[in-house]
């Protein structure tokens, strides 16, 4: 017979399987169908409603752990392209590209909150890519790539701004993605005077 402690460890081990079996479903199906509900997440992860309200009381929450999923990606995507290799605006318009394309494969991040509580994990997932691009506007800087004057820490708000505004553009279906990409890359060369 196990002990208690066992069972206790084998219910945490198979809650954290089948939280990750709803958060894996969740981004897959997302991916397709931005707005499926809970219902169609439980079904693809062939789970019931119940479990996954378990795990993700609401879909703003499920949507926010999709989120810092894809945040994961993002840098798991910059660390592969070497982002502190060779000339930073070359390094940042990778980023920037790198950002589209998780952007086109997880069209769900528009519907992400937008109140206070929801600023503030937004803030904290952006954290490790803000530090990332204040670290290559820097370097840019320093190299003479991009304009000393402002502090690099002031020009990545105001890229990270301009994809902002990019993204709610496309989402609101004044652009096409393609057609946003071009217009920030053009916006952030104006902004770093590149």
């Amino acid at each position: 017979m196990p002990s208690p402690a066992g069972t206790t460890r084998t219910r945490r081990a198979d809650a954290e399987r089948s939280r990750q079996a709803v958060l894996e479903a969740a981004v897959r199906l997302l991916a397709e169908q931005p707005d499926a509900g809970m219902a169609a997440v439980a079904a693809a992860a062939g789970l019931t409603r119940q479990t996954v309200y378990a795990h993700f009381g609401t879909r703003d929450a499920l949507l926010e752990a999709v989120a810092d999923r894809v945040t994961q990606e993002a840098m798991a995507a910059m660390d592969a392209a070497e982002v502190e290799d060779g000339p930073a605006l070359d390094a940042l318009l990778r980023l920037q590209d790198i950002g589209w394309r998780l952007f086109e494969q997880h069209p769900v991040l528009l519907q992400l909150g937008t109140g206070p509580g929801h600023a503030d994990a937004d803030r904290a997932r952006h954290e490790p890519v803000t530090d990332r691009l204040t670290r290559l506007v820097a370097k840019g800087q320093a190299a003479g790539e991009f304009d000393p004057g402002p502090p690099a820490a002031w020009l990545v708000a105001a890229v990270i701004a301009l994809g902002h505004a990019a993204g709610g553009e496309v989402g609101a279906g004044r652009v096409s993605v393609a057609e946003a990409a071009a217009h920030l890359r053009a916006a952030t060369l104006r902004v770093l005077k590149a």
